[in-house]
């Protein structure tokens, strides 16, 4: 189609053809055109149309794909400024033969280059997702036509640059095709397609006062192709001509305006440097191939050349990785070394250190997969934060929407805080009367809000925790976390006890640590005890601990922030395994499945003797988009039946753990996917973890002497992972 004859027609014998064969008289404009001629016929009172000639070589096939398109998006988002053609378009025979003609009403505006400025790049790309939003349903059999301008077919560009005189341009140019054929290609069939206007660059809108597009014009390029090629071509007609400090922002603001109304895949943002590359490319090389055979016409030909030479020059300079990397893909991974030391220097003096002596440096997960650096795929058996797996798919897609929908504080009122609400209500046992949720960010908070709700009703500020238990981070509750306690650290008002299943006598330590204290608040179990080394008591003694709080005058608090969310099998939360009714629940880690959200509940007519009791709030505790990752995973609990899963696998591989009957195995210890295998010594714990890791299976270590191997994976683990982790770790031990 570019090597076919452009019409030869004057602009008084364009009025001519418009008066002829459409009755518009009026003064002819010659708006310029690459391959047709384009003129605006001017009535001299503010009317007149615009008239097109195509070339000799038009299919009359795609023009009427052109019309067909253009009535398509005015059927579907009739708000969009697109010309609408007056009639159908006629043959007429021209001084340098045969040509069709069309004409299209006359919109006004302005066209606009580099000094679009930030709002408008916005609004202009916001545009653009529209248009190709209202094409998506739409096709014609002539879209599949071959077209040069379609980067589909940017590697066929090679038999045109001869035509590049400069070799290193034309070295330029060859470089970035070798990167299509090695980057773009291959993925090209995974790219979102449809029909596209395939050419909305700065030429072809006009721009209102404020530069907002007010007019879309010429679909002479439209056809299937992939549409973040078409979103391509505008981008580089928006970065084009920029000082090259602002290429790159100014790009980011376009994809986020496009992105507003149609977001991106991952493999489109991946790729989109390299198709803005190509873009430049086609427009450097079919410029240079057509003005060596149009001489007359090189002043309209090569209107872009010069700013998308240095366009290319800048990608060449900056380098193609970095490009793809400035316009949205993700950056390669740091070296492991690299990123430990940078770990180190900026956040090792308070953070945990890294759990495995070579480290787990991931990229991506799914499911009870983890992917690290290297590429190499790790079974996890370790994070109980995932609970439905990594990056479940309800949970993320409920994130994403509600991210796009709302996101605010809970100082307004919305469904997503209210029904998460009623929802986790609903899971609690109904003899229990717990009625009163409160939503907040994390574990930590949950648990000290309980705490500030305990001692503010009881007047009393002791506390009763076991021996090594982690309840969080903040300075009220650190101080209920033994196993955080540096060396010689023991607040006088926290007592502990041996861990209820340990074979300890439960009711004596109660005894002994409330006689500790000066008055009892608040007695705070994990029911899995699962910083403790991982025990599992009978519900006696939990109903125990109960009596022997309510008997001090202090309120029980059950933590289900690790062995919740159905952690245990059979039951949803692990207070309900004990048959007993606490104060205060207090749920975190799993419940959002990585998004922060938190909560507690509790019963009424226990908070209202709170002195904050109605003032209690936080910006973000159950904010939307936390309360639909919340809902999400409540959701695909039920419908992927965990439950009954989590009790079949993990008796399954509690099972297959103790026939290992190792001598190095003192105990194992757990219920459904939550299992402790108590080995003979702290450094034989060490070593097993550091050989599971290193044979592609994530577990941790607990207990007081560390010596406790701590297996936790996502509720969605299986038999067949189960089998992966027994068999690595018999050849650990």
């Amino acid at each position: 189609m570019i090597d076919s004859s452009p019409p030869r027609f004057t602009p008084e014998a364009a009025a001519h053809v418009a008066a002829e064969v459409f009755g518009v008289h009026g003064t002819g404009v010659d708006l310029g055109s690459e391959r047709d001629q384009t003129f605006l016929i001017d009535d001299g009172g503010g009317g007149g149309a615009v008239l097109k000639i195509s070339n000799t070589g038009e299919d009359t096939a795609v023009l009427d794909l052109e019309y067909a398109a253009v009535e398509h998006v005015l059927r579907v988002d009739p708000e969009l400024p697109v010309a609408r053609p007056r009639g159908r378009h006629v043959l007429y025979e021209g001084p340098s033969g045969s040509h069709f003609v069309r004409l299209f009403e006359r919109l006004r505006g302005h066209v606009g280059g580099a000094e679009v400025e930030d709002s408008a790049v916005f609004a202009y790309a916001a545009v653009h997702a529209r248009l190709n939003l209202a094409l998506r349903s739409f096709f014609h059999p002539a879209a599949g036509r071959e077209l040069l301008w379609d980067m589909a077919h940017a590697p066929k560009l090679r038999s045109l640059l001869d035509a590049i005189d400069d070799p290193r341009r034309r070295g330029l140019v060859e470089r970035v095709l070798d990167r299509f054929d090695e980057r773009v290609a291959p993925c090209w069939p995974r790219l979102r397609a449809q029909v596209v206007h395939g050419d909305l660059n700065l030429d072809n809108v006009l721009l209102d006062e404020r530069d907002r597009i007010a007019g879309i014009v010429d679909f002479g390029d439209c056809s299937y192709t992939a549409q973040a090629a078409d979103f391509a071509v505008a981008l580089a007609s928006l970065m084009r001509d920029r000082p090259p400090d602002d290429v790159f922002r100014v790009a980011r603001i376009a994809i986020d305006g496009y992105a507003s109304r149609l977001p991106f895949e991952p493999v489109e943002l991946e790729v989109l440097g390299d198709l803005v590359a190509a873009r430049l490319a086609t427009i450097v090389a079919i410029s240079a191939w057509r003005v060596r055979r149009y001489p007359e016409n090189a002043a309209y030909i090569q209107s872009w050349d010069t700013g998308s030479w240095a366009l290319l020059e800048l990608f060449d300079e900056v380098g193609h990785d970095a490009v793809a990397v400035e316009l949205g893909a993700p950056s390669p991974p740091v070296p492991t070394h690299e990123l430990a030391q940078r770990r180190a220097a900026s956040l090792g003096a308070l953070l945990l250190p890294l759990t495995y002596d070579d480290p787990v440096h991931l990229v991506r997960g799914e499911g009870v997969w983890l992917e690290d650096a290297a590429g190499n795929r790790l079974l996890d058996a370790y994070n109980n934060v995932p609970v439905v797996g990594h990056c479940h798919p309800r949970v993320t897609e409920a994130v994403v929407r509600q991210t796009r929908t709302l996101n605010t504080h809970a100082r307004y009122l919305y469904e997503p805080l209210v029904e998460l609400a009623e929802r986790l209500l609903e899971t609690m046992p109904p003899d229990t009367g717990l009625d009163t949720v409160m939503l907040v960010n994390s574990g930590s908070e949950a648990n000290d809000l309980a705490w500030r709700i305990a001692t503010g009703i009881t007047g009393r500020h002791g506390a009763i925790v076991t021996a090594h238990a982690y309840h969080g981070v903040t300075d009220a509750i650190a101080a209920l976390s033994p196993e955080e306690w540096p060396e010689a650290f023991r607040p006088a008002h926290v007592a502990l006890i041996a861990p209820p299943g340990s074979g300890a006598d439960v009711a004596s330590e109660m005894r002994r640590a409330a006689s500790q204290l000066d008055g009892l608040a608040a007695t705070f179990l994990d029911g899995a005890l699962t910083s403790d080394g991982i025990f599992l008591p009978a519900p006696e003694e939990v109903a125990g601990l109960v009596r022997q709080t309510h008997d001090a005058g202090g309120l029980f608090v059950a933590d289900e922030v690790q062995a919740g969310y159905g952690r245990l099998g059979r039951d949803l939360w692990a207070f309900a395994r004990y048959r007993i009714t606490p104060d205060l629940v207090t749920l975190g880690k799993p419940m959002g499945n990585g998004y922060p959200v938190a909560a507690v509940l509790a019963r009424r007519e226990l908070v209202e003797q709170f002195s904050f009791a109605g003032r209690v709030f936080s910006t973000f505790g159950g904010n939307p988009v936390a309360a639909a990752a919340a809902l999400a995973v409540l959701d695909v609990i039920d419908d992927e039946r965990l439950l009954e899963r989590v009790e079949a696998v993990g008796g399954r591989l509690l099972a297959r753990l103790r026939a290992l009957d190792r001598p190095e195995i003192v105990e194992v210890r757990g219920s459904g996917l939550l299992v402790g295998v108590e080995l003979a010594s702290p450094g034989l714990a060490v070593e097993v973890v550091d050989r599971l890791r290193n044979a592609g299976i994530l577990v941790g270590r607990t207990g007081p002497d560390g010596n406790v191997l701590k297996i936790r994976p996502p509720l969605v683990f299986r038999d067949e992972h189960a089998e992966l982790l027994v068999d690595a770790l018999r050849h650990s031990l």
